[in-house]
């Protein structure tokens, strides 16, 4: 029997997170981190701050050991039909679905998103893996390029072997199964690191992936926070590293991997953005573009890698898309993120109070006004909840235009046109996302392609599909997650001349 202690997180969550634990989903013995003690990590509810459990965390040598088993193991996956690799991953979906009200209050328990959004989240991860499983063959068939008398040249598709998944606490659904969904398919075993915040989160979708049909040894789970990530990536063996983090730990994964410079020019490491959008002033319909904004910059408390961070609006149309904005932002509710009509919970992670604080302090000394904040929303008692807070009269000498926030904090810049949006967005050292909207799309198009981002939007934003590719440029990373690139992410080829 497990020795798991609960405190007074909020019932509903504390109910899902007994349910899995000892019943819910099968393979008690999955659940063996779970012990506590000295080389352990608390894992504490953002809403109360209570504990919900204390999680064991491996050691190095621990570390060691379970990238050897997955290494061992990957050729037999490699070997396994890809039908049977392909209904082990759609079994997986099912049981997602299955358990999707107790999945959804557990991540509302360990990160504080809001049940509505955690429901929406493991909704669409289902979809996005289905894109997946319906398109991996194409990423392994070999090609022939020339067949010429006894001499054929073809191209086979392999495996990279086992890769490292080091995932995120804000959409772990999401951002894990975007790596070893993929990596699975195409025949690559996994250890999986979840991120310390969600690590009841990334067991219970171990165990799913298990009793999915998932062997154990194909898919290993390895629990921690820096130390045991360090451990992982310098771990020989790997074929990959999958990373969605911080920037300055994705700098000190490149320089682990340097170690084994196949590994890293085969690692894909997503880290995070300062996404801006620009409203030019011929859109149709100011308050419509304020409303859809708003929500791209606050969903989730904009804990998002691609939430709207920076908004360049035209001055004809400042004044009344301000007024828009606001009025939107106030009309959000925060509260407990058990309850449907949430939409702003705490933020996952309480040392993030005190960087947008810092944030949005030193934008006001420089003579930033800010028009949301504190005073428009009732905070609860406990919790580590930030105010949606809406800064104007901004410019780039200020932290809050220039360094990644990652919560419900937005800046609002008056520009004249074009000329100063694209010279404004581009002025920055991270390249994920960026977004304009206006009825032009040929103007649209001009302006996205100026922009050294790796998504682009048009009259939209804070949107991620399993059919595109997923990547950043500059400061927001290498390689590419999700659509055929992303699948093709975890192969490598391999030259055969064969003449018979």
């Amino acid at each position: 029997m497990i020795s798991l202690t609960f405190r007074n997180i909020h019932f509903r969550a504390r109910v899902a997170a007994i349910t899995i634990l000892q019943g819910g989903v099968p393979s008690l013995s999955s659940w063996r981190h779970l012990s506590g003690g000295a080389n352990s990590f608390k894992i504490i509810d953002p809403t109360t701050e209570e504990l919900i459990a204390d999680v064991k965390a491996d050691t190095e040598d621990q570390v060691a050991a379970k990238v050897a088993r997955a290494v061992a193991a990957q050729r037999e996956w490699a070997n396994t039909p890809l039908q049977t690799r392909k209904d082990a991953l759609l079994q997986f979906t099912h049981l997602l679905g299955q358990e999707k009200q107790n999945l959804a209050a557990l991540l509302c328990a360990e990160m504080g998103k809001p049940i509505k959004q955690a429901i929406s989240e493991i909704a669409a991860t289902q979809s996005r893996i289905k894109f997946l499983v319906e398109n991996a063959a194409q990423v392994l068939e070999p090609k022939t390029m020339s067949s010429s008398g006894r001499v054929k040249e073809r191209v086979e598709y392999q495996p990279l072997g086992t890769v490292a998944n080091i995932s995120a606490w804000n959409y772990p659904y999401f951002v894990s199964s975007s790596v070893f969904a993929a990596a699975l398919l195409t025949g690559n075993t996994v250890v999986y690191k979840p991120s310390e915040v969600t690590a009841l989160t990334g067991g219970a979708m171990t165990i799913l992936l298990h009793q999915a049909g998932v062997p154990e040894e194909t898919f290993v789970l390895t629990q921690g926070g820096g130390p045991t990530g360090q451990a992982l990536t310098r771990s020989p063996g790997l074929g990959g590293i999958f990373f969605t983090g911080s920037l300055a730990t994705g700098r000190n994964i490149a320089r682990q991997a340097a170690e084994n410079f196949t590994r890293l020019q085969i690692s894909k490491l997503e880290l995070g953005g300062k996404d801006p959008v620009y409203v030019r002033a011929d859109v149709p319909d100011v308050g419509k573009v304020a409303a859809a904004l708003a929500d791209g910059a606050f969903y989730n408390n904009g804990q998002s890698c691609c939430s709207v961070e920076r908004i360049y609006v035209a001055k004809e149309i400042a004044e009344e898309f301000i007024a828009a904005f606001a009025e939107t932002v106030r009309g959000f509710r925060m509260g407990c993120p058990t309850e449907e009509d949430t939409y702003l919970g705490p933020l996952a992670r309480k040392d993030n109070l005190a960087h947008l604080k810092s944030q949005v302090d030193d934008a006001v000394a420089k003579g930033a006004r800010q028009i949301v904040g504190q005073s428009d929303f009732e905070l609860p008692i406990h919790g580590w909840y930030f105010p949606p807070t809406v800064l104007t009269q901004v410019d780039h000498t200020m932290d809050i235009m220039r360094d990644e926030s990652f919560g419900p904090v937005v800046g609002i810049q008056v520009v004249s046109g074009d000329e100063e949006a694209v010279a404004l967005m581009d002025d920055t050292t991270f390249g994920l996302t960026a977004g304009v909207y206006t009825p032009d799309e040929e103007a649209a198009l001009k302006i996205l392609r100026e922009l050294d981002t790796g998504t682009g939007y048009w009259n939209c934003c804070d949107r991620v599909s399993a059919r595109l590719p997923w990547s950043g440029r500059r400061n927001s990373g290498i390689g590419s997650t999700l659509s055929i690139e992303g699948l093709r992410a975890f192969v490598q080829p391999k030259a055969l001349h064969l003449q018979g």
